[in-house]
């Protein structure tokens, strides 16, 4: 008996179990490969980011995190945008880059958690309708069967709880290594986004000082002539 053969003896409630396993797959396909790119020695690209805005080359910065096209470039890229403006322009900035990039990660996990609980739900309800139609066979028969009349409810009792529980056990597992991926990236980010805004605002520090001691150079060279 193949496989195809104990999924049409489940049931119509294996076809529910069958899409639910075919959504998690999708989800968990998708989420490895987004987490997949979003590998990157964050402690790295900051040293690397450090000693390119120690040169004052806001542009090379800006390339670097084009090249790298990862979430954490993406997040830096923003905070790079804003170096102009206040310290408090580029942490906001920052901010609100990080949280859609965690948004994008943590996106289909709650859709996974659920289909990982209602997968073996929907086993026992086939169970459920496959015990109602074993019972319903003992009472048109009026208590007189032989074990085969039964064995079409009993068949779909079991294999539906066995097929919903094959589904939500892979899927409860991978939804929580999912949630740790991101749980990681998420803490490596936010070390490296800090690390950034420590060194962006020194960068604008010294920029400032730098505006103010060409503004006094100017003010001096007038006096002379005046």
């Amino acid at each position: 008996m193949t496989v195809f053969d104990l999924f049409l003896k489940g049931g119509i409630v294996m076809w529910f179990i069958l899409a639910a396993s075919l959504l998690a797959t999708a989800i968990i396909v998708q989420k490895l490969i987004t987490l997949s790119r979003v590998k990157t020695d964050g402690g790295k690209f900051i040293l690397q980011m450090r000693s390119v805005l120690s040169k004052g080359d806001i542009s090379a910065a800006l390339s670097m995190c084009s090249e790298a096209s990862t979430p954490l470039s993406n997040i830096l890229r923003v905070g790079l945008l804003k170096m102009k403006g206040t310290h408090q322009d580029v942490k906001d900035a920052v901010e609100s880059a990080a949280r859609m990039e965690v948004y994008k990660l943590e996106r289909g996990l709650g859709l996974l958690a659920s289909v990982a609980g209602i997968a073996p739900l929907l086993g026992f309800l086939g169970t459920v309708t496959g015990m109602i139609g074993a019972f319903r066979v003992i009472e048109v028969n009026e208590g007189v069967v032989n074990p085969q009349l039964l064995a079409s409810g009993i068949w779909e009792a079991l294999l539906t709880t066995a097929f919903g529980l094959i589904v939500g056990i892979p899927a409860y597992f991978l939804y929580n290594y999912l949630v740790n991926r991101v749980s990681h990236f998420v803490f490596e980010t936010e070390n490296s986004c800090n690390d950034f805004l420590d060194i962006a605002q020194a960068e604008q520090r010294k920029a400032q000082a730098a505006a103010k001691k060409a503004q006094l150079a100017r003010q001096q060279a007038r006096g002379p002539q005046s």
